[in-house]
């Protein structure tokens, strides 16, 4: 493939090949295709013909000739385009087979197009959707991010959970969603789907962040049960949540860091002691993690008066701020004083 720049824009430019059906020879260095059906590699050169019925879908198979400004259109995309429907090309079951990533890219167009999915592709991925696990843990990054940075992130988690995808994207959040709506995970896409379309920016880190709370608490609760301290607990399940997430889903390095650095600080704003809170204002996850505890505050994890004081301050000047921060040391020496009272007691 090459790039070719066009007044400002890039155009991708690729020559025709062939399915790995038609070709004439085959051999590790054109075509190859796991014990699965999945094509790896396909490097044939074909008709254009030829390149139609190696593509995906027949909304993706339309051909645009820049020389008489038409289309064209061999597998009947365009009747599909009238009717709201994705269909593969050819049999389902051998298209995604060949590509089990096309389940994925078949919700994702739906949700995006609000298209309806054939019931013949839906029954194919009903079947073959284990095959997602044969899929490199890299590539599902590049795919989460399509599927929920595209400003329709709700809908699609809504389709691939009907669907039976979501759990082979993210498995332990999937065993912790209980069927209550809202959950964190739901609210968490509305969010970034919001936020997407008013073009402000978002980032994978505090998606996953979002996505992963839920089983990172349960393993943290299961750790604290047998014994141990919360901090060690913590530390343990946060570690271990991001490496058991990480085969199926990519999570980088840069990403992790984030991650963790937003999860730290929930228990930090849940506190709120007065010798933190300058600090914690000016710490470069604060907004993320702010917002993360919004989403708690949601799903009644957290008082919402501790949510509301934590906005307030933010938008409080100097002085009314280090008045809110007095407020919460007289709070706790009134807490200190009444420990005592209780020891002296005993």
């Amino acid at each position: 493939m090459a790039h070719v720049r066009r007044n400002g824009e890039i155009i991708e430019v690729a020559t025709f090949r062939t399915a790995p059906s038609l070709a004439d020879d085959i051999d590790e260095d054109t075509i190859r295709i796991t014990d699965h059906g999945q094509v790896l590699r396909d490097n044939v050169y074909g008709t254009q013909q030829d390149d139609v019925l190696r593509r995906d879908f027949t909304i993706n198979a339309l051909y645009f000739d820049p020389q008489d400004q038409s289309v064209k259109d061999f597998v009947g995309g365009m009747i599909d385009l009238d009717k709201r429907v994705i269909q593969t090309i050819g049999e389902p079951s051998e298209r995604l087979r060949e590509d089990p990533v096309r389940m994925l890219r078949a919700v994702r167009f739906a949700a995006k197009l609000q298209f309806s999915i054939d019931p013949a592709v839906l029954s194919a991925t009903a079947e073959l959707a284990p095959l997602l696990h044969h899929v490199p843990p890299a590539r599902m990054l590049d795919e989460v991010i399509k599927l929920f940075h595209g400003g329709y992130a709700l809908r699609t988690y809504e389709m691939l959970r009907e669907y039976g995808l979501f759990r082979y994207l993210f498995p332990f959040t999937e065993q912790c969603l209980d069927g209550v709506t809202p959950n964190l995970s739901s609210l968490a896409l509305e969010n970034t789907d919001t936020r997407v379309q008013s073009g402000k920016p978002v980032i994978p880190a505090f998606l996953f962040a979002c996505l992963l709370w839920d089983p990172l608490q349960a393993d943290v609760h299961k750790l604290r049960d047998g014994g141990m301290d919360s901090r060690r607990a913590w530390s343990i399940a946060a570690a271990d949540a991001l490496r058991d997430q990480a085969q199926h889903v990519a999570i980088p390095r840069r990403f992790v860091i984030v991650i963790k650095d937003i999860w730290a600080l929930q228990s930090l704003l849940e506190q709120r002691s007065p010798k933190t809170i300058n600090r914690l204002l000016t710490h470069k996850r604060f907004r993320a993690a702010y917002d993360l505890m919004l989403l708690r505050t949601e799903v009644n994890e957290i008082k919402h008066e501790t949510a509301q004081w934590w906005t307030r301050i933010q938008e409080a000047d100097e002085q009314e701020r280090e008045s809110m921060i007095r407020g919460l040391r007289g709070t706790a020496q009134k807490r200190g004083r009444r420990r005592k009272r209780k020891s002296r007691a005993a």
